[in-house]
């Protein structure tokens, strides 16, 4: 769709053109597009400034294509015109177009190149800014050179930065500022402060990055000793400080900071009011808003969202009415607002009355579509995106994920032209969801393959689908990797190798992993107990129950499936049944279908079936497949054919497709004579599995994990089988002296 502007002269006067632009450039800060298109093309005059604030306000608000449009009709055009065409470009992240209207321009001044060289370091290419630094004509324009330290620095390359830096014939202050901001927006504290100290000459925007920076490292109180030590903070040195005292949840410490403020303007009351809702102190944020000599749209979406956080949508609803001048970022507040209370047709009403919208608008709907499992009006709504970003992208990839389609998610994460650590993440999170662990291993390999680093949440992530296929060897290479990588500090990190160490059988290595957790948590203490009990250590579940306890630690739903599953393992019947009353009776925990299945098992074990089976039938909650699944097994173990037929039939409503419950019933008629029976059951069983996904096993061998498909022809075929298996046995007999093993091996 072309955009329809009126193209009159340039140059033509009018009186009322100069009050026509500033207007122009005011609605497109709001967002009102189509406001200032309007009052555009019913300008009667126009000069250059207009088309030239018009292209601005275009491409800042995703409509780029609209401002080259513009651009392409203009009969006359100078240097700014160009420049703002190409800061439209580095607005949206569209560097090759940048590129090619850089090489056409007629003249180029120093902030021709200065854009041009941060449309690259932006993007990351560094080597291409680099490049074009080198061709810059005016080597004395500290700009370009600012630019590219800057670039390096934002990527951690300091060295890089520095070279450039020692290299600048003339220096600034913003060039000193540029270094110091790479240190601190790396986290790389010690570095930044040995810098700051050699730093002849400092302003507020020095001191500033530096309180920024222990801030965002959670040192506060290298961030408040060196705020106190500024000479003449400004409005940014106290909001800054506020904020970190915000963000650690120290309430107290922001508000008094806040009452000492010299003067306050609207950023600053912003800040504290932000602070209140972040706290969840909605009713202090709400006094303070009152209290506002002067309230901006920011004061007001701030509240909307306090509101929304607490669930109060009516309020949020209120407030957003009274709001004299309502903006995009308000109608998206309110919008998710109706997203996160389940009203998707509501919010998606109110999508299509926002004019203007921005990336987070419609990122917001899009995860309201997906977080619905909606993904079909997600998709639309994703494919008619005028520009999208990481956030749009990894959305999709998620909303996939969480509705089951791997297939389509990694369609979409192979689309991506380029991948953040959250796309890489979001699929691998994905795979683990959907219990495919080996696809959840091979994308970690594949994502150091393309030299991405992984985090807390991808090693997580590997370290369970390790944890699920009890593949040890891949799981200890992980954690050698982890020990490397700086993160084994992380408690996600941590509970997940546990977890992993007792799946695989090494509960030594469970217990050193949480021994050498410095602040254990609920999880640490339920993943061990875990261990223990799918490894039949009851006595040290037990044990561990017991200092859990004397640790004042409150134990959840999960702690005692735990505990329930260790009495059932080791078949302590009556134990079972103290811990299953003390979780109702002494800590108030309704019971689960999970309970009642390890409560069913360990009656199952014991033989007391009669009072397992009144057991299910007197639960409160609805029986799911893995409670049957117990019943079942234990009637199996049992040789009770009529109590194993009814929870199999419950069985085969549950999980239609699940080969293991007709076989077990199959067999057990077949040990009772009832061949027809037996039949039957095999039949209904082959028309269940018609067309459903081969039964998989996998094993380890030598680090590498291989899996096997039943019917599939390229692994080994059955008289392969045999031949190894002979060869065992002969091996076996002469290292053993076993000589009654053919026997086990004829029955293959």
């Amino acid at each position: 769709m072309s955009l329809k502007l009126g193209i009159g002269s340039i140059g033509e006067g009018g009186k009322h053109v100069f009050n026509h632009n500033r207007q122009i450039i005011h609605l497109g800060k709001m967002g009102k597009v189509e406001e200032a298109i309007r009052i555009f093309s019913n300008m009667t005059h126009k000069n250059l400034v207009t088309y030239n604030s018009m292209i601005s306000v275009l491409a800042k608000n995703a409509r780029i294509s609209h401002a080259r449009q513009l651009f392409d009709k203009m009969s006359l055009r100078n240097l700014v015109s160009w420049n703002s065409m190409i800061a439209g470009y580095l607005h949206n992240n569209m560097v090759e177009e940048a590129r090619h209207l850089f090489d056409i321009m007629p003249e180029r001044d120093n902030f021709s190149w200065a854009l041009m060289i941060t449309c690259y370091t932006r993007k990351g290419k560094l080597e291409k800014a680099r490049e074009l630094l080198e061709l810059v004509p005016d080597k004395l324009d500290t700009a370009c050179w600012n630019a590219m330290i800057a670039g390096y620095a934002k990527k951690g390359k300091f060295n890089d930065a520095m070279k450039v830096f020692e290299k600048m014939p003339l220096k600034d202050l913003v060039s000193y500022n540029s270094m110091l901001a790479g240190y601190t927006q790396n986290g790389k504290m010690h570095l930044a402060l040995h810098f700051f100290d050699r730093m002849t000459e400092k302003n507020e925007v020095s001191w500033n990055l530096m309180v920024a920076g222990y801030v965002n490292a959670g040192d506060l109180s290298s961030a408040w000793q060196l705020f106190e030590k500024i000479p003449n903070p400004n409005v940014v040195s106290w909001v800054t400080m506020l904020c970190g005292f915000a963000k650690y949840g120290k309430i107290t410490e922001a508000r008094g900071l806040f009452d000492r403020m010299p003067s306050k303007n609207v950023v600053s009351w912003n800040a504290m009011i932000a602070a209140y809702v972040q706290d969840l102190q909605i009713d202090e944020a709400v006094k303070l808003f009152m209290k506002m000599p002067n309230k901006d749209s920011v004061s007001w979406t701030t509240i909307i969202n306090g509101y929304i956080r607490v669930g109060k949508l009516d309020e949020a609803r209120e407030v957003y009415y009274r709001m004299p001048c309502k903006d995009i970022a308000a109608k998206t507040a309110l919008m998710s607002g109706l997203i996160q209370n389940g009203r998707i047709d509501e919010a998606n009403q109110m999508f299509r009355q926002i004019g203007g919208r921005d990336v987070i608008c419609w990122n917001s709907m899009i995860a309201g579509y997906s977080q619905s499992g909606r993904m079909d009006e997600a998709l639309d709504l994703f494919r008619q995106m005028p520009i999208k970003n990481a956030v749009s992208w990894n959305t999709m990839i998620s909303g996939y994920a969480q509705a089951g389609q791997m297939d389509r998610a990694t369609e979409v994460f192979q689309a991506m032209e380029e991948r953040n650590i959250v796309s890489w993440n979001s699929l691998i999170s994905g795979f683990l969801q959907n219990n495919l662990y080996l696809e959840t291993i091979k994308s970690l390999v594949m994502m150091g393959q393309e030299g991405k680093k992984p985090d807390q949440s991808t090693f997580a992530c590997a370290v369970s689908a390790c944890a699920n296929l009890a593949s040890l060897q891949v799981g200890k290479q992980l954690h050698e990797y982890i020990l490397k990588s700086g993160y084994m500090n992380d408690l996600f990190v941590s509970n997940a190798l546990i977890s992993m160490y007792a799946k695989c059988g090494r509960v030594q290595n469970a217990e050193q992993v949480f021994s050498d957790i410095e602040y254990v948590d609920l999880i640490s203490w339920n993943s061990l107990i875990s261990g223990y009990a799918l490894n039949g250590y009851a006595n040290e579940a037990f044990k561990v129950f017991g200092q859990m306890l004397s640790e004042q630690v409150v134990p959840d739903e999960v702690t005692f499936i735990g505990m329930l599953s260790a009495c059932s393992h080791a078949g302590l019947a009556n134990q079972g049944l103290d811990f299953f009353k003390c979780m109702i009776e002494d800590f108030v925990i309704e019971p689960l279908a999970e309970h009642y299945s390890c409560l069913v098992d360990l009656l199952g074990r014991m033989g007391r079936l009669e009072e397992a089976f009144n057991t299910v039938r007197g639960m409160k909650v609805k029986a799911n497949a893995g409670l049957w699944g117990s019943l079942l097994g234990a009637c199996r173990v049992h040789k009770n054919l009529e109590l194993g037929r009814f929870a199999a039939e419950r069985l085969f409503e549950l999980e239609p497709h699940n080969a293991s419950n007709y076989i077990t019933l199959s067999n057990m008629l077949a040990e009772a004579g009832r061949w027809e029976e037996v039949e039957r059951v095999r039949i209904l069983m082959r028309d269940k599995r018609a067309g459903k996904q081969p039964g998989c096993s996998w094993i380890e061998v030598q680090n590498q994990i291989q899996h096997f498909l039943s019917h599939d022809p390229a692994k080994l075929r059955p008289e392969n089988i045999h031949i190894i298996l002979n060869t065992l046995a002969v091996h076996m007999r002469d290292q053993y002296n076993i000589y009654d093993m053919k026997s086990a091996f004829d029955i293959l």
